[in-house]
């Protein structure tokens, strides 16, 4: 199911420095990082109101905007969804205790930084 991500990571990419009238994604990337950031706290909120109702089919349909709009801040910061499901992986068996005691930057994006 990852390459979903992927393939909508790729259209986003793709969407950067298009044309803002024609595109809901050249849109907001070029309104920049606040309008992003923004948009993310609203989907987040509607998310969380959703699963406050218990209403299945609208948490599902709120998750994916809130996902969406999480890979234009990816695209935005330049990074990609395996970025996070590498970082996903790397906690994978560890006891989230633990793993927030340790808590860094993930290694891949540290290399990447470097």
């Amino acid at each position: 199911m990852s390459d979903i991500l992927e393939r909508l990571a790729d259209t986003v990419e793709a969407r950067k420095g298009g044309d803002a009238d024609a595109s809901y994604v050249s849109r907001l990337l070029s309104r920049g990082e606040d309008a992003i950031l923004k948009k993310i706290g609203e989907e987040a909120t509607e998310t969380v109101m959703a699963a406050k109702d218990g209403d299945k089919l609208r948490i599902v349909g709120e998750t994916a905007d809130l996902w969406f709009h999480c890979l234009i801040m990816l695209a935005h910061y330049g990074l990609r969804p395996g970025d996070v499901l590498y970082e996903l992986k790397r906690r994978e068996g560890i006891s989230g205790i633990d793993e927030k005691a340790a808590r860094g930057a993930s290694p891949r994006v540290e290399a990447e930084r470097k």
